[in-house]
């Protein structure tokens, strides 16, 4: 008699442990009532009758993405290897598991494809030195794209950008030229400079005779320190008026 209870019951209580579901803080539960979409629940404990309803894990924490290397062509016809890390998470668990197959895979091909479509419009000096610009235009295309799967997409980094050997020494010459050129534009400042110095000092010795005096006698004393056989006299600055033309 007893067996005729309990084999009953061992069966209920066989359903209800098959029926209960504990879902952590960062997943939701896409519930289908006999293949129809009924709800989202979660976190917590969730009661799903076997047979009747299933339930699909979605994750809402932020996955990170490796978009593998990509060949690219730049605009100045430079062939390069693109890889590129990205982060998004689900924020709308229904549309991520209904409205596409598989949301991580559709995800990852979309953000290739990208990658090499808005590469390919930069030149490679771009590619090196505005790699802020070029991750802010890459996740607005994959964000507004993915938003009708339910996804939103936190950030796009480019990780590398490969170059074969030719290029690198090309571009190594290229930043040598640059750090001449940079060498030169310096020193022909620094003589222009000097120039005007030297000319400021000249009309300023013009208009005060006794200032050209003792500069001569400087350079008299200077050459004087020198050891050198040669006997340098003094000649008076007011001596040289005798050559200088009458007006």
């Amino acid at each position: 008699m007893m067996v005729a209870y309990l084999t009953p019951l061992l069966f209920l209580l066989g359903l209800i442990a098959m029926s209960v579901r504990v879902l952590p803080e960062y997943q939701r539960g896409v519930v289908f009532f006999l293949g129809r979409f009924q709800a989202v629940k979660g976190p917590g404990i969730v009661i799903v009758i076997p047979g009747v309803q299933q339930m699909v894990r979605v994750d809402l924490r932020i996955i990170t993405l490796d978009v593998p290397s990509q060949d690219v062509i730049s605009r100045d016809n430079v062939t390069v290897r693109v890889s590129a890390v990205l982060y998004f998470r689900v924020v709308d668990p229904q549309k991520a598991i209904i409205q596409v197959e598989d949301y991580y895979s559709a995800t990852s091909q979309f953000a290739q494809t990208t990658l090499r479509s808005v590469l390919g419009k930069h030149d490679l000096d771009e590619m090196l030195s505005e790699r802020d610009k070029l991750n802010a235009d890459i996740q607005e295309i994959i964000d507004a794209q993915t938003d009708s799967w339910g996804i939103k997409v936190q950030n796009v980094e480019i990780k590398h950008v490969d170059l074969n050997e030719s290029m690198v020494r090309a571009i190594a010459r290229q930043a040598e030229a640059e750090r001449e050129r940079r060498a030169k534009v310096i020193h022909a400042e620094g003589e222009q400079q000097a120039a005007e110095k030297l000319v400021e000092a000249a009309n300023i010795m013009a208009a005060s005779p006794g200032a050209l005096q003792l500069r001569y006698l400087q350079t008299m004393n200077d050459m004087s320190n020198k050891n050198a056989s040669t006997i340098v006299f003094p000649l008076p600055m007011d001596i040289m008026d005798v050559f200088r033309p009458k007006t």
